[in-house]
């Protein structure tokens, strides 16, 4: 085993009082305490409706919020409902590979060093490799190349000059998130750009579409990132699994990364706010044709309950 297993019948995650539920926050992407993405995961949520799940990610109000449910597929260890403030997600990085360490940490998954889980999206893998500390991987579901921008017009949304803009055209990608790529000059741009709810729109407006909006610029040791999704109820993402795959297929696409097939970088996110992540991401294939894996640690950081006895 790679993490101690609690064994499922002491397993003190799975209450049997239906009005109250055990909760973890995990901070993913990191090795360090308080840094990362802290993320809420409810391990055993089957009874829970959607409305209720909506409810408590509200009250949670982190960028996501997991609930743990039983699986439709025999082959997949558990079905994960994935949740912003203001909306479900139909895939999330941070919140599988999270999900991932309490599923495995429990003794409910990874016994051999992979599973599989549900999402919305479809089946997502899931291995643990045997470095210290562990890190969980997950392979990024298949990523559809859609609409493009023009540099000047993501300028404007971000708040910078289109100098700012590096000559690579924006465009957006989705593996489950529809999100807007904007590659950037320096750190500094990055770390000057912005999206406010008039910018947002102006996006929105064109691609018909609530969207995230991903910059970045290109780093010796990958790229230096930030992401922006107010239509999700998050103003900016500490860490963007999601994204980071579509980010590996933007930067290969337009030679700021190379496409050779087991070729290894690392996104930095969140540093600009306080909550520094390093997202792992191993190319596997050319250009990534086997797959393109997201990786990163977790660090347990609480432990609770929360009651529905007084919700109507």
């Amino acid at each position: 085993m790679l993490f101690a297993p609690r064994l499922l019948e002491k397993n003190p995650w799975i209450m049997t009082n239906s009005s109250s539920y055990r909760y973890r926050i995990v901070d993913v992407f990191t090795t360090r305490l308080f840094e990362g993405n802290p993320l809420a995961v409810f391990p055993d949520a089957d009874a829970l409706d959607r409305a209720t799940m909506q409810r408590i990610a509200r009250e949670m109000n982190l960028s996501e919020t997991v609930f743990i449910v039983s699986p439709a597929n025999r082959d997949c260890v558990a079905r994960l409902k994935i949740f912003s403030p203001a909306r479900e997600l139909d895939f999330a990085g941070h919140p599988t590979v999270g999900a991932g360490f309490v599923l495995v940490e429990s003794g409910r998954a990874g016994s051999d060093g992979a599973f599989v889980v549900e999402e919305n999206v479809g089946r997502v893998p899931v291995r643990v490799d045997d470095s210290q500390p562990p890190m969980l991987w997950l392979t990024t579901p298949p990523i559809r190349e859609r609409a493009r921008l023009t540099r000047s017009e993501c300028a404007a949304a971000l708040g910078v000059p289109l100098s700012d803009v590096a000559d690579v055209e924006p465009q957006l990608l989705d593996a489950g998130n529809p999100t807007v790529f904007v590659a950037l000059r320096s750190k500094e741009a990055v770390d000057r750009s912005a999206l406010d709810a008039r910018g947002a729109a102006a996006l929105r407006r064109e691609l018909a579409n609530a969207i995230c909006v991903f910059v970045f610029t290109p780093t010796p040791s990958g790229a230096y990132s930030r992401m922006f999704s107010p239509d999700y109820g998050v103003a900016e993402d500490p860490a963007t699994g999601s994204a980071t795959g579509p980010l590996a297929l933007f930067m290969m696409r337009n030679a700021l990364v190379s496409g050779k097939g087991g070729t290894r970088f690392v996104s930095e996110q969140g540093t600009k706010m306080g909550r520094r992540s390093l997202l792992h991401v191993h190319i596997r294939g050319e250009m990534g044709a086997d797959g393109i894996e997201v990786g990163g640690n977790v660090v347990p950081v609480a432990e609770g309950a929360l009651s529905l006895r007084d919700v109507d």
